[in-house]
């Protein structure tokens, strides 16, 4: 009888996980239990779903559950929710959708559970006008809310990666938008200035933003009429929570598997927990940054998917790190691009050690005589100490995406600003400056570091 394989978590990591291990050793039993019907989704895209720009939610699917069941040989089951974990008896206990209670055993298994909205302590939320968009049936109930026609004015609490997209979204749907953000500004983890440019582009697209500003509570009789802050009441019709995501940990803390300093599952260098038959990956577990060396919990599909086929490699028998990771992401605001990499905030960089020095920077897109040009700008922070290249921030119309990746290249690879400002980089007249501006800010921020 083969070893069994068993994933509790059908996205991301679950499913990389899953295919990866069945590759390598196509002989092993691998089952992985879903409590939804989605699998191998792609929740990003839920704001453009919402938007109208999406037309289906089965168009996020990446790839369709029969697939994995009859091309992959994977037993999937949807509609299976894991309740319980016994380790001492290597098993899980599942509820299905109809209610029947099994226990099913592992010889090595993942937990992918990924994570969900954060509820902030706010009396209110809820009332049946609250949403969040933290999985594919939020989405659908969020879109068929909108489309009623009942809700003229929305409420986001939160100006994250989702609030921000939200705010689009609902503002391509002609519906006034009011944004709550607790600190002073928006996209935290993108630095200040970078956040400056953002809100402005809001603010130029109807969106009202109030940043420094704590929701107190959701009132109304029936549902929520009104939102009460700090700094006073806003009517609204609907309310969108997004202030953020919580690793789904409860199955894993009930089981005795420990906790990093995060909140999210602690893991080792190949995905393992404390328990060395269970692994985690994905938007419930930790993983180590690249700047500081450190546990970290920073929920992007890309980290996910990466550090579920690692594991699957591993499992498989081929022992695969997970890797590390600087935290790379890009947004889009509008009109807007707006990018990060590594990390900003120079009190956390001081907290781990670091003499951050940082440089702002504005450059052009394409070369100044090339038309449809505009001004793109570069954050960059070094390390006084070392020279290391320690974050980077880059907001403009275009060429933002492309701009990011070289210095979250080299923040994986240690190299020093110095180093940036020496790279090779590509350049013609409709895609840039000779002189990159992530060049330039490298090349400043050098002058600084001497």
């Amino acid at each position: 009888m083969s070893e069994r394989f068993l994933v509790i978590g059908g996205d991301a990591a679950g499913m990389s996980a899953a295919s990866k291990a069945k590759r390598e050793d196509p002989d092993r039993e691998v089952v992985v239990l879903e409590r939804s019907e989605w699998v191998s989704y792609g929740a990003c895209g839920l704001p453009y779903y919402v938007k109208g720009e999406i037309d289906s939610l089965d168009d996020l699917i990446a790839i369709p559950a029969d697939r994995f069941r009859e091309e992959r040989n994977i037993d999937l089951r949807t509609g299976h929710e894991a309740i319980g974990i016994d380790r001492s008896r290597k098993e899980v206990t599942v509820e299905t959708d109809a209610g029947e209670e099994y226990g099913i055993g592992y010889d090595d298994m993942l937990i992918a559970t990924g994570a969900g909205a954060l509820e902030p302590p706010i009396d209110g939320l809820d009332a049946e006008n609250v949403f969040t968009l933290q999985e594919m049936n939020a989405g659908r109930t969020l879109k068929e809310a909108i489309e009623t026609g009942a809700y003229d004015r929305f409420g986001i609490i939160g100006g994250g990666y989702i609030g921000i997209e939200m705010a689009e979204a609902f503002r391509g749907r002609s519906i006034d938008v009011t944004l709550f953000e607790m600190r002073d500004h928006v996209l935290p983890p993108f630095g200040a200035s970078a956040a400056e440019t953002v809100a402005g582009e809001l603010e130029d697209n109807g969106v009202d933003v109030r940043t420094s500003t704590r929701v107190q509570a959701l009132e109304g009789k029936n549902a929520v009429e009104r939102i009460v802050t700090d700094d006073g009441a806003v009517e609204v019709d609907a309310v969108l929570v997004a202030a953020g995501v919580d690793p789904n940990v409860e199955l894993a803390e009930q089981a005795g598997i420990d906790l990093g300093p995060t909140g999210a599952i602690a893991t080792d260098a190949y995905g393992r927990t404390s328990d060395d038959a269970v692994y985690a990956a994905g938007d419930c577990a930790e993983m180590t940054h690249a700047v500081t060396d450190e546990p970290a919990h920073v929920p992007l599909a890309l980290t996910a998917n990466r550090a579920g086929r690692a594991v699957g490699a591993t499992v498989g028998g081929d022992p695969t790190p997970v890797g590390d990771i600087a935290g790379t992401a890009v947004l889009k605001a509008f009109d807007l691009a707006v990018a990060r990499t590594g990390m900003l905030d120079e009190e956390e960089l001081r907290d781990a050690g670091f003499d951050p020095v940082s440089v702002t920077i504005t450059s052009a897109s394409r070369a100044h005589y090339y038309p449809g040009g505009s001004e793109i700008e570069v954050t960059l922070v070094g390390d006084a100490e070392s020279g290391r290249v320690l974050g980077a921030s880059i907001v403009g119309h275009e060429g933002v995406a492309k701009r990011i990746d070289p210095i979250a290249t080299a923040i994986q690879s240690d190299l020093t600003v110095e180093d940036v400002e020496y790279l090779d980089l590509s350049y013609a007249p409709p895609f840039g400056p000779t002189w990159d501006p992530i060049l330039t800010a490298a090349k400043v921020l050098n002058g600084k570091l001497d």
